[in-house]
């Protein structure tokens, strides 16, 4: 993109952004786009079934047209094509604007510019914090986005873990737990700990239960650089975490981890990286660096180069890096040294 030029309207729609998302959203958690899935319908009309003021749902129904996500034939509303799977129907992805555009991501990114004068979070209640209730939101709405990245860890590591009598797994931060329980309901023969805050916790249970692995998964309450991790496990889970820390509170971690790694055991690690190409490459990985440094002391999104790193002081060989098309995050295996 070296010869990319920046104009005019450029510079305004990124100024504006926030209003877009703010729409989706609002459509999202008013039922706008379920109720017009079922047909289309006047604003006075969809005001009633939403039990919402008819004056602000023609404003937002009259918004979200202007943003190409309603179209408006007359003074009937209806979905754009594509909107009924995105947004309404069984494979809609509205549930994950609870997270990607959570309340406490915009509190924390109102105050960037003195995140950056200060180099590092600023908000009191953060990725950091052993309360943040943002967790719990990533463990209830992150399932199924997880999906693809969590069968590729099972793909991966199935005819591995067929070799290993009475295998166990630890997930450290596991959130929702669904890399774990994917492996346990391809492996029968596998159990799985979870490790997170006793806040997550009940979610990460409902998860496995759903998953029909409820018999064979436990629980670990802590914070996961104090508590005592048991083991030794044949695979250990480092998910969507280490990029809440500097290198060397990384390399602390996964220093714990390979500590609980049974000889020939395995790492598997999960979340965004960055390489040798520049950020107009690969985005994704450089604008969530944005919110590391505006949710915690010290984390970003580590370069490929710095797990090589981190992973060898700690104590394992290099990973193999695994990608998806169309999937930001990468999947690091490795093994204990």
């Amino acid at each position: 993109m070296a010869d990319a030029v920046l104009t005019r309207e450029r510079v305004f729609d990124l100024m504006q952004g926030y209003r877009n998302t703010s729409l989706l959203r609002t459509g999202i958690r008013l039922g706008v786009f379920t109720s017009l899935a079922e047909g289309p319908a006047e604003a006075g009309e969809l005001a009633a079934r939403l039990d919402i003021d008819p004056r602000g749902a023609t404003i937002l129904l009259n918004a979200l047209v202007a943003i190409g996500l309603l179209e408006r034939k007359d003074t009937e509303f209806r979905l754009v094509d594509g909107a009924d799977e995105l947004l309404a129907g069984p494979r809609s992805v509205a549930h994950l604007a609870t997270i990607l555009a959570s309340d406490w991501e915009w509190d924390a990114l109102k105050v960037l510019d003195e995140a950056v004068r200060r180099g590092g979070v600023v908000v009191d209640d953060n990725a950091e914090s052993s309360d943040f209730a943002y967790w719990q939101d990533f463990a209830t709405f992150a399932t199924a986005a997880t999906g693809p990245t969590a069968g590729l860890v099972a793909d991966e590591l199935a005819d591995w873990l067929d070799t290993r009598p009475t295998p166990t797994a630890l997930d450290v931060a596991c959130g929702h737990g669904m890399y774990g329980f994917t492996l346990a309901a391809r492996q029968p023969s596998l159990r799985v700990w979870g490790l997170d805050w006793p806040h997550v916790v009940p979610i990460a249970a409902e998860n496995a239960a759903r998953l029909g692995v409820r018999d064979r998964v436990d629980f670990i309450e802590g914070d996961m650089f104090e508590v005592p991790l048991g083991g030794a496990y044949d695979v250990v889970f480092v998910t969507n975490v280490l990029h809440h820390f500097a290198e060397d509170r990384a390399t602390a971690l996964l220093a714990r981890a390979a500590n609980v790694i049974k000889p020939g055991g395995k790492l598997v690690v999960v979340g965004f990286t960055t390489t040798d190409e520049p950020p107009d490459a690969d985005p994704a990985p450089y604008l969530f660096s944005v919110l590391m440094l505006a949710w915690t002391k010290g984390g970003e999104v580590h370069s490929e180069r710095a797990y090589d790193r981190m992973l060898t002081e700690a104590g394992f060989t290099a990973a193999e890096v695994h990608r998806l098309p169309g999937v930001p995050m990468r999947v690091l295996i490795a093994d204990r040294a």
